[in-house]
């Protein structure tokens, strides 16, 4: 005698979950520059001020709000298909994932960023993101995850690295760095053990 065992929702569910998450988190960030847009750019303000003790809150804001509307463009592909495909393990662990990421990647910015300067955007996630999936799946020894890893790094792998070279004075490479470090620790700190195999039972 044989039973399956109930794995709960399945990936459709969970792929519907993730969908409808993603898109709900773009469309706020597009939401926010709107109204920092329609406010003469009153929102610009709860970013990341590096090392100013009164901008510790903006580690959490800043990765909600940019600097215009072509800077959340360039942030909201990336974001939609690296948080899709990050969600798909879980809601529960994604938010996880991604708080850990936003705090870290918030808290080293606003340390190594220049003194005076101002950072804003969702890049830290992006990059913590492609740095969580690019490591999940070897550190997990998950078929699917290293070819999520390989295809991941295929795509946005040149990106990645210029993203975090000091080459573009108006970029925050700093932020960039701080947010792919964050996604590998936390890719580690979150391991799950390999799939065992289900044995066969009789009776």
């Amino acid at each position: 005698m044989s039973t399956t065992v109930d794995t709960g929702r399945t990936q459709t569910d969970r792929a519907k979950t993730a969908a409808k998450l993603m898109l709900g988190w773009v469309a706020l960030l597009w939401v926010l520059e709107a109204v920092d847009y329609a406010t003469g750019h009153a929102l610009d303000q709860y970013g990341i001020l590096a090392r100013d003790p009164d901008s510790l809150t903006g580690i959490v804001s800043a990765a909600f709000l940019h600097f215009g509307f072509d800077h959340v463009a360039s942030n909201s592909v990336p974001l939609l298909v690296l948080g899709f495909i990050a969600a798909l393990s879980g809601i529960r662990r994604f938010l996880a994932v991604c708080g850990l990421i936003l705090l870290a990647d918030g808290f080293g910015t606003w340390l190594i960023s220049p003194s005076g300067t101002m950072t804003l955007g969702a890049s830290g996630i992006v990059f913590g993101l492609f740095g969580y999936l690019l490591v999940r799946g070897f550190v997990e020894r998950r078929a699917l995850g290293i070819a999520v890893a390989v295809g991941v790094a295929a795509v946005w792998g040149t990106t990645i690295v210029s993203g975090i070279l000091p080459t573009d004075s108006g970029v925050s490479w700093q932020g960039h760095l701080c947010g792919l470090v964050a996604g590998i620790v936390t890719a580690l700190y979150f391991r799950r053990p390999a799939p065992r195999q289900p044995s066969a039972l009789t009776g």
